[in-house]
């Protein structure tokens, strides 16, 4: 009897061995178009079902992929292969996608409500794209805080980095940032142009959007010449340069009255940018009370500004743009043209003396 239990032991032992998975493939990560396989390696599982299943993450529903050694998922991107001598089951995933990646696992059933499983996962690289919840324009006034915000999806996760148009200085300093958010605590009307935000993770060349940043600011006037001397009864041109956004109101004045086209006086805008205007106020056939202080004068809803500009009495004409003509009267005058034949004239007759 003694002996009849020692023969039985290893018998009774071997039946009641639990099945494992000895070897899991580990993590892996692949490119769109690549090939991968995923190895699952059993012990004393001979009487039960392996299954491959599929899920985006822990809390989504699986998809089942195989069951023993035969494949359920009717996809020709995917093959399994069983090596009985080493008990392993091989899922092959050829012309890899981007819907691809998600964990894969490999189960043994061991009854309804009982299993054994372990996990690889599987990531694809994908380049960059940054998301549609990314800035794209900003309008701000001066001296308010602003932030540009820029997010990225792909694998790896991208970096995301800032830079100016023509390579310009960052309000934060440096020709460049790295982060998700560009922020300025107070905007300056020099902050204003063409932001590029760059996301690059390695594959491919990255994505960039560019993101335009509109900064309001009150009217500032320049003159490119404060003091214009013309002789009577000819024309001359005042100039003023504005720098505002929005766009301003222009007017000009002489003598606290606001000046407008007529017969005496010409005006005339030129807007050269968004932010940029010149304007230009022609003074007609000067007569005496014209001359004296204009001033030039621009506002919109941040402020205004004003600047003078002042027209003194010459004897010679100035050029220009009292080029080519010279006034005698109200009506009569000659051309440059004219004086050259006369002063020919009058020297051939003191030849013939």
């Amino acid at each position: 009897m003694f002996y009849l239990i020692l023969v039985l032991l290893p018998v009774s032992l071997f039946a009641q061995r639990t099945p494992s998975i000895s070897y899991i493939t580990q993590e892996q990560i692949k490119d769109i178009g690549g090939t991968v396989e995923l190895d699952c390696s059993v012990q004393y599982a001979k009487d039960y079902t392996v299954l491959w299943t599929k899920t985006l993450n822990e809390r989504s529903d699986s998809v089942f992929l195989s069951t023993g050694s035969s494949l359920v998922i009717k996809d020709s991107r995917f093959a399994l292969r069983h090596d009985p001598s080493s008990s392993t089951y091989t899922l092959q995933i050829k012309d890899i996608q981007e819907t691809d990646a998600g964990i894969y696992q490999c189960q043994v059933v061991l009854s309804v409500i009982n299993k054994i499983s372990a996990d690889v996962t599987l990531s694809v690289r994908r380049p960059p794209v940054i998301t549609d919840n990314s800035t794209q324009s900003l309008v701000v006034s001066e001296g308010k805080s602003v932030q540009m915000e820029c997010y990225a999806g792909g694998y790896p996760h991208p970096t995301i980095s800032w830079r100016r148009e023509n390579n310009a200085i960052l309000p934060t300093g440096g020709a460049t940032y790295t982060g998700s958010v560009l922020k300025i605590n107070s905007v300056r009307k020099e902050d204003r142009g063409t932001y590029y935000c760059v996301a690059d993770n390695g594959v491919s060349k990255g994505d960039r959007r560019n993101i335009n940043l509109e900064v309001e600011f009150a009217p500032f006037i320049t003159v490119p010449r404060p003091r214009l001397g013309q002789a009577l009864q000819y024309d001359m041109d005042l100039e003023c340069h504005i720098e505002a956004y929005p766009l301003p109101a222009i007017v000009w004045v002489k003598d606290e009255v606001q000046l407008s086209n007529n017969q005496h006086y010409s005006i005339s805008h030129f807007a050269t940018a968004d932010e940029f205007t010149d304007s230009t106020i022609r003074v007609i056939t000067i007569e005496k009370r014209q001359y004296g202080d204009y001033i030039c004068k621009a506002v919109n809803k941040l402020g205004q500004a004003e600047a003078k500009v002042n027209l003194f009495e010459t004897v010679i004409p100035v050029c220009p743009p009292a080029c080519g003509q010279a006034h005698y009267g109200d009506a009569q005058y000659v051309t440059s043209s004219t004086v050259v034949l006369v002063i020919g004239f009058l020297g051939v007759l003191m030849g013939f003396h």
